[in-house]
């Protein structure tokens, strides 16, 4: 199947739908996904230089684009990367890749924005001959029923979360070998997912997701100065203060996370999970507790009302 507009590729099948992958400023027409090609010179790929969100599709909107945008700008800002659209035009972008692809549910994007091509593989963005390379990923995914059920297990790995004038935790970067490490690890420990402390020794984030815990009716998170400005554990923490639940940002060890109530993870693909073991201890008494449910009962409400939002703001 082929598109009109000349910076469209169609993909290749993903699981149940077509994916599609928008090459910003430098593709020629259109191909197949197996066909689409990013150069071996992309800045990307050869230096991992580039930003990128991740978001939710719920009834053919992207929830809570907005934010997510800002970060992607913001964070481009931050490495000096002119993405080359503007807000509005990566929004159209995002909604012909979704209306070509006929997808609305159960629909995971990957946008992503590299520096560009460069003329030799050197770090210096002076060495790049070309604009920006935008690249919109749509994938049918879901979350697994078992998994928001039954819950996570956590590893608390010895990759810690650096300090800002390192490479700041608050660049949704390319960069994310911090991460992949940590991950590693918690991989081969037979978990789920990697707990990270920050430099000092408290708990900061999940290599992947952001981290609660519920002790006496009080969730807990870290103070954000070591992770990602996540826009789920931002949303939770508005929920917990709009709906008279304690919610602290606050510094906390691994000793208050074992005897925690609760804990759970927050990330946009899944929302609200359930953590049930952290490094072989068993959180709480039952998975998911009732905090737990009661956040991704008031999650799923501000989903919805962001969606609703967002559709009559397409209609207007």
């Amino acid at each position: 199947r082929r598109f009109a507009d000349r910076d469209l590729a169609s993909a290749a099948c993903h699981g149940r739908g077509r994916a599609l992958i928008r090459l910003g400023r430098i593709a020629e027409g259109v191909a197949l996904l197996d066909e689409a090609m990013v150069s071996v010179f992309d800045s990307g790929f050869v230096l991992g230089d580039g930003v990128w969100e991740g978001f939710r599709i719920v009834a053919g909107h992207p929830v809570f684009l907005d934010a997510h945008l800002e970060r992607l700008f913001e964070g481009a800002k931050a490495i000096a990367l002119d993405i080359g659209m503007n807000k509005p035009e990566l929004t159209r972008a995002i909604y012909d890749t979704l209306k070509a692809n006929k997808m609305t549910d159960d629909v995971h994007v990957r946008l992503m924005v590299s520096r560009g091509i460069k003329r030799t593989p050197y770090q210096d963005p002076r060495a790049c001959i070309g604009n920006a390379t935008v690249v919109i990923v749509p994938e049918f995914k879901q979350p697994k029923p078992e998994t928001l059920n039954a819950g996570l297990r956590l590893f608390t790995v010895h990759v810690r979360r650096g300090y800002p004038d390192v490479q700041d935790p608050k660049l949704n970067s390319h960069s994310k070998l911090n991460c992949i490490t940590a991950c590693i690890q918690a991989t081969e420990a037979g978990a789920d997912e990697a707990l990270m402390l920050d430099p000092h020794g408290f708990v900061a984030t999940c290599n992947s997701t952001h981290f609660f815990i519920v002790r006496k009716g009080e969730v807990w998170t870290s103070t954000g100065d070591y992770c990602l400005a996540g826009i789920t554990r931002a949303n939770i923490v508005a929920i917990c203060r709009k709906n008279n639940i304690i919610c602290h940002e606050k510094n906390f060890s691994l000793t208050q996370v074992y005897s925690a109530d609760e804990a759970f993870c927050t990330g946009t693909f899944a929302g609200v999970v359930p953590v049930n073991n952290i490094d072989g201890r068993v959180i709480g008494s039952a998975v998911p507790g009732p905090m737990v449910i009661r956040l991704q009962a008031l999650y799923r409400e501000l989903v919805e009302r962001d969606v609703m939002v967002r559709s009559a703001e397409r209609i207007a």
